[in-house]
C-alpha cells in the first residue's frame, strides 16, 4: 500500500505509486444507478482520483476549469500538471503543509465517467461534480475537508458543495466563478459548443474543437495582453496572410484538441451555463476572488455574489491574464490563500 494511504488510514481501496513523493492516485467505481440533477442517470460511475502531500497534513481539495485533470502539481513533470504555479512547495497552495485531492470531471476528458464519440450522454450539473467529491471523501475515509480551493469551473463546484455539504467542507476560496454565468460569457461558449457541434456531424470534430479553443483563449486573457505580445508584423506563410496572434491561437487549440474529447468539451461547456447554485443558502466562510480585468466573470458579479453569501471576503486584484489569474498570479494569491486557510 502507498505510504500516504497506510498512515491516513485509507486502506480497502485501489491505489498506486506515484513518481512524487507521499502521492497516490486511484480509481473508484460508484455501483448501482447514479442520479443526475438535470435527470437522467449513469451506470456505474468510475471516478479517477490523486491526492498528494504530507500524511497528516489537513486536506484540501483544489479543482481548476474544465480542461483541468486531478495532476494539480507534479513535481517532477510540473509542465504536465494544470495548476503548478500556485500549488506546490512553498506555493500558495502549499503542498508541504496539505495534502492536495483532486479528481477527474464527470463528463470530462479524464479517467472518470465521461462521453465517447458519437454516443449521447446526459447534461452534468455542478451539483452532480459536488456529489462525486462527497462520494470520493466517503470512499476515502477523509470526514471533512479543510477548504476547497476552486478556480473557474472549480469555483462553482466548490459553491454547490459548500451549499449542498456545509458540514463536510471548513472553507470555499473561490477563483474567477460566481454562482450563475454572465450572459456574455454564455453567448461566447454557445458560438464554441456550435463550431464544435458542426465539426462533429461534418467529421472534422477535432478541428472543430481547435477552433473553439482558439475562439476561447481569445477570451480568456486581456486586451493589454494582447498588444504587448502580438504586434508584430505580418508574414506570408503558406500562401497567405498570417498574424502573430493567429499562430498563437492556433497553436493552443491545436494542443487542446490533441489532449481533450470533443463530446467531452461540449457536456462541461455546457455544465458551466446551466450552473446556478443559491448563494443565500451558503454559510460556509468563503474568500471569493475577482479579477478587475476578467472578461468571463464581471467584478460586479462577483461583488454581487459576495453580498448574497453569508460569511465572504472579496479580494479584488489586477492582472494582464484576466480570467486565467487564477493559474497565473502566484504572488497576489499568496495572502488570498493564507488568509483563508491559517484562519480555519
Amino acid at each position: 500500500m502507498n505510504a500516504l494511504a497506510e498512515a491516513s488510514g485509507l486502506a480497502g481501496f485501489e491505489a498506486h505509486h506515484l513518481p512524487c513523493p507521499l502521492a497516490c492516485e486511484g480509481i473508484f467505481e460508484i455501483q448501482g444507478e447514479f442520479a443526475l440533477h438535470h435527470g437522467g442517470r449513469l451506470s456505474p460511475v468510475r471516478v479517477a482520483w490523486r491526492m498528494a502531500g504530507p500524511a497528516e497534513a489537513p486536506v484540501v481539495c483544489a479543482l481548476g476549469g474544465i480542461s483541468a485533470n486531478r495532476r494539480v502539481c507534479l513535481t517532477e513533470h510540473p509542465r504536465q500538471s494544470w495548476w503548478s504555479e500556485v500549488a506546490g512547495a512553498g506555493r500558495p497552495l502549499d503542498t508541504g503543509r496539505y495534502r492536495i485531492l483532486s479528481f477527474d470531471y464527470l463528463g470530462g476528458s479524464g479517467e472518470t465517467t465521461g462521453p465517447q464519440p458519437g454516443a449521447a450522454f446526459p447534461s452534468i450539473s455542478t451539483y452532480d461534480q459536488a456529489q462525486i467529491l462527497l462520494r470520493l471523501l466517503d470512499h476515502l475515509g477523509v470526514k471533512s475537508l479543510r477548504a476547497i480551493a476552486g478556480g473557474s469551473y472549480g469555483g462553482m463546484v466548490a459553491l454547490a458543495f459548500g451549499e449542498r455539504y456545509p458540514e463536510r467542507v471548513g472553507r470555499l476560496i473561490v477563483l474567477c466563478a460566481t454562482d450563475r454565468p454572465h450572459p456574455l460569457g454564455t453567448a461566447w461558449r454557445c458560438v464554441q459548443r456550435d463550431i464544435v457541434r458542426l465539426g462533429i456531424e461534418s467529421g472534422r470534430a477535432r478541428e472543430a474543437l481547435a477552433l473553439a479553443r482558439a475562439l476561447a483563449m481569445s477570451t480568456y486573457r486581456t486586451g493589454e495582453e494582447f498588444r504587448a505580445r502580438f504586434e508584430g508584423l505580418p508574414v506570408w506563410e503558406d500562401g497567405r496572410v498570417r498574424l502573430p496572434v493567429e499562430r498563437y491561437l492556433s497553436a493552443r487549440g491545436s494542443d487542446y484538441a490533441a489532449r481533450h474529447c470533443p463530446e467531452a468539451f461540449l457536456c462541461l461547456s455546457e455544465s458551466i451555463d446551466l450552473h446556478r447554485v443559491e448563494a443565500a443558502r451558503i454559510c460556509v466562510p468563503t474568500a471569493a476572488v475577482a479579477v478587475r480585468e476578467d472578461l468571463l466573470v464581471p467584478l460586479a458579479d462577483v461583488r454581487g455574489m459576495v453580498a448574497r453569501l453569508h460569511s465572504a471576503r472579496l479580494h479584488e486584484i489586477s492582472s494582464i491574464y484576466g480570467h486565467d489569474a487564477f493559474l497565473k498570479e502566484t504572488q497576489q494569491l499568496h495572502g488570498v490563500f493564507a488568509a483563508a486557510l491559517d484562519s480555519h
